[in-house]
């Protein structure tokens, strides 16, 4: 009879620490996931090109369709002139709700000559420039009425319905 009491008072000693050890193990995977969260995503926006790649390119040898080959399709052509090709690439960095952060960004210009080889490509080394937006508004010709100015000019312009004939 003692031995049966003796099982009973430990299943009762486990069943009180047994919310101890589930708020725990709560806790720990609610500290792993916010942990996992917070880890940073990285991405590539445009055509990073390595250098392994650069490399391959010989000017006066290699052509358009050479270069579609070996690095891929330009980002850019430029705007004036056709025989120039920009590749524009960046690694980008997240962490949890704030917005990316650009780690690394290349850019790599290629000219192409009138025969239409390559005859030169080197990076932009001081980056690209940032153009800043205008704010101002084109004006319009009209009236600059509220919303208000709108609606009570807009009340009884409108035809009654006419009744239908009998």
């Amino acid at each position: 009879m003692m031995g049966n009491d003796d099982q009973t008072g430990k299943a009762s000693i486990i069943m009180k620490k047994q919310p101890r050890i589930m708020k725990g193990l709560c806790l720990a995977a609610a500290a792993t996931l916010t942990l996992a969260a917070c880890a940073p995503t990285t991405a590539t926006r445009g055509n990073y090109v390595e250098n392994y790649r650069l490399e391959r390119i010989q000017p006066g040898v290699h052509t358009r369709s050479d270069l579609l080959q070996i690095i891929g399709s330009p980002t850019t052509t430029g705007t004036f002139d056709s025989n120039t090709w920009y590749y524009l690439g960046q690694h980008t960095e997240k962490k949890g709700i704030f917005d990316p952060r650009v780690v690394d960004e290349r850019i790599i210009v290629v000219a192409f000559g009138p025969d239409g080889t390559v005859s030169s490509v080197k990076e932009q080394a001081e980056g690209r420039t940032d153009v800043p937006i205008v704010e101002r508004t084109t004006p319009t010709h009209g009236n600059d009425i509220t919303m208000l100015q709108q609606f009570l000019g807009n009340l009884g312009k409108f035809n009654p319905q006419e009744e239908p004939a009998r």
